[in-house]
């Protein structure tokens, strides 16, 4: 293993806009207008490659680990547990088969995940909704068994949550604004159901989740056991990225427990509160976006550039 692959985890400073603009000047206007095409026709995929990314982030950096299919000798982190739900690496891959016939070799699987991540969710304002630096190059290691130790859970509480984002060079404000990404997508029942129905173990409900979306939430998810059914995070509003996750948290109706306890702590509950028009939620998600796009990069000659995301190439 060489030295250059141990110490190539770098911050945003080896990042710059633009990275492409001489080895394939089209990639950017390439992943866009892929992404804007795919997602005029699916609503959902915004939420998804925002989802992706994070995952990707959070697990050995923003590498495009997370792209890696398992082989015969290795299951890789797509086929843990916490990203079996994940969706839209076919979108990653039709970026990518486009990107390789007009440079070869020249962009990675992981700036492709990230700008497609941000296309996607710029699509519903025609503008971008944030920087993405580039320069990022892919990692050649992906562990399904480093999955569940890093990835946040929806069982969180708040110490949980800070501590994970705070081991990722992150704050108690990015940990508050990047919920935020909840205001579209979907959850799973079971990621919630113990709130309506067995709460201390007792058949009980979550106090702290209002009472008639808990009433409206049952409606949806009818026992512990259902793993399938899905629900708009942000009721009323979940294909729409806007502030108002912010707003139904404060009136109790965020749907994780983990969006809950963002309303537990003082610092945190009063960010929440600082969040709840949109123009603020978005100047505060962009910055929140960047650095998050840059936790444990590779750069310069750490990793390499993958022919095909799914597989390394070496």
């Amino acid at each position: 293993m060489d030295v250059l692959t141990v110490v190539g985890v770098c911050q945003a400073g080896d990042l710059r806009k633009n990275f492409y603009r001489t080895s394939c000047p089209s990639a950017e206007a390439i992943v866009k207008n892929i992404t804007e095409r795919l997602v005029a026709s699916d609503p959902g995929l915004p939420a998804d490659l925002l989802r992706m990314h994070f995952h990707d982030c959070f697990v050995r950096g923003c590498d495009g680990s997370v792209l890696i299919n398992s082989t015969a000798s290795n299951k890789a982190e797509k086929d843990a547990i916490p990203n079996l739900s994940l969706g839209g690496f076919d979108v990653i891959d039709e970026i990518k088969t486009e990107l390789e016939k007009k440079c070869a070799g020249k962009v990675s699987c992981a700036d492709t995940l990230a700008l497609a991540a941000r296309d996607a969710v710029s699509f519903q304002f025609q503008k971008p909704m944030w920087e993405v630096l580039t320069g990022r190059r892919d990692g050649k290691v992906s562990l399904a068994s480093e999955v569940l130790a890093n990835i946040p859970s929806p069982f969180f509480n708040f110490s949980t949550l800070l501590k994970s984002f705070e081991s990722k060079g992150l704050t108690v404000h990015d940990l508050v604004v990047l919920s935020g990404a909840h205001t579209i997508g979907d959850g799973h029942c079971n990621l919630f159901s113990n709130r309506l129905y067995n709460f201390t173990g007792k058949g009980d409900q979550d106090p702290s989740l209002d009472s008639t979306y808990a009433a409206f939430l049952k409606t949806k998810c009818q026992s512990l056991s259902d793993t399938t059914t899905t629900v708009g995070m942000d009721p009323g509003s979940s294909t729409n990225f806007d502030a108002s996750y912010f707003v139904n948290l404060k009136q109790k109706k965020g749907l994780f427990q983990s969006d809950a306890a963002l309303l537990t702590d003082r610092i945190s509950n009063k960010i929440v509160g600082e969040l709840q028009n949109s123009t603020d939620f978005f100047k505060e998600f962009a910055q929140s976006m960047k650095r998050m796009g840059a936790i444990g990069v590779l750069t310069g000659q750490s990793g390499e550039i993958r022919k095909s995301c799914g597989v390394i190439n070496s």
